[in-house]
């Protein structure tokens, strides 16, 4: 779930806790709009954590030392 559609689901559950006032028989629209502000919520909490997990992690720089050992010229013969 994206940002946009937590989102949508946290304007579309405040209209249904807030502003309807109608009554279905066997639903209760204000526990319906409580639910999916709270779902939207979850999904942009969601959304925001693993945003930033992904931003921090390509971020980070490998190094890589390699160390030659280079015992120099061989002796020459007769030494």
């Amino acid at each position: 779930m994206g940002i946009g559609a937590g989102i949508l689901l946290i304007a579309i559950g405040a209209v249904l806790a807030f502003a309807v006032h109608w009554h279905v028989s066997g639903l209760d629209l204000q526990v319906v709009g409580w639910i999916l502000m709270l779902v939207g919520l979850f999904g942009v909490i969601l959304f925001f954590t693993f945003w930033n997990n992904r931003r921090t992690g390509s971020n980070r720089v490998v190094a890589e030392r390699r160390v030659y050992d280079d015992p120099g010229a061989p002796p020459p013969p007769g030494v």
